[in-house]
């Protein structure tokens, strides 16, 4: 059986997919569909599940409220769909996607560039100590702005969050520490071995959601910005290491 309800509350695509995954994890839900533009979800369940205890898989995020749909439609017979096959964002072109990380990384590589400069020549050591450092401090800094988002749109792909959901606060600080090591020039051979083994880790999530196309939020400026899950984030991921 399908019930239509109400969800308030959700702007992008990384909604869509968080209040698809709480959802499923209710006993005896088997299919979720979400319309972003009605803001209705579509929920397939194996028998009646009360409305207080949907409500009760979002109670974490409180600026997601779940109510009854007009009539409360149901369907006993509806075709079950995947949780991530929802209805297509509007249609933006590459830069205006990728605009957030595309104006970081030249900020970063200006800095980068600027600072090793000297004698008429660049270090190009010093110059990738910087942007290591610049890279991890500032996309630390946005996850930090709504750790809690974050740690949750992480463990939708990420290997380890799955399993264990405390390392998405974890991480953060992770970077946030190696952002300090690069600035600093601490230890730079075991710093550079907890960098290539923390971004490989990560990568292996992201490899698996792009291949499956799950349309996820890509979580590398936490929860801040609604950037999707691609190649460019496995791009980003494999050149930290």
């Amino acid at each position: 059986m399908t019930h239509t309800y109400k969800v308030s509350g959700m702007t992008c695509d990384g909604c869509i997919a968080k209040v698809s995954h709480l959802l499923k994890q209710v006993p005896g839900v088997t299919g979720v569909e979400i319309n972003l533009e009605k803001g209705e979800a579509d929920i397939s369940m194996e028998m009646h599940i009360t409305t207080t205890t949907l409500r009760a898989a979002l109670k974490e995020y409180p600026k997601y409220q779940l109510t009854e749909a007009s009539g409360h439609n149901m369907q006993s017979h509806r075709e079950e769909h995947n949780v991530f096959a929802t209805v297509p964002a509007p249609q933006r072109t590459w830069l205006q996607t990728y605009k957030p990380i595309v104006l970081i990384f030249l900020y970063i590589t200006a800095v980068s560039i600027i600072c090793s400069y000297k004698n008429n020549a660049i270090d190009f050591m010093v110059a990738m100590r910087i942007f290591m450092s610049g890279f991890f401090l500032t996309f630390s800094l946005f996850k930090m702005l709504d750790l809690k988002a974050f740690a949750s749109s992480y463990a939708m792909y990420d290997i380890v969050a799955k399993q264990m959901p405390a390392w998405g606060y974890i991480y953060a600080f992770v970077e946030l520490s190696l952002g300090l090591a690069y600035a600093a020039d601490f230890a730079p051979l075991a710093t550079n071995v907890v960098t290539a083994v923390a971004m490989s880790v990560s990568l292996i999530g992201v490899l698996q959601s792009v291949l499956q196309k799950k349309k996820i939020q890509c979580a590398c400026l936490g929860a801040v910005f609604n950037l999707p899950m691609s190649t460019v984030t496995i791009i980003e991921d494999a050149l930290m290491i």
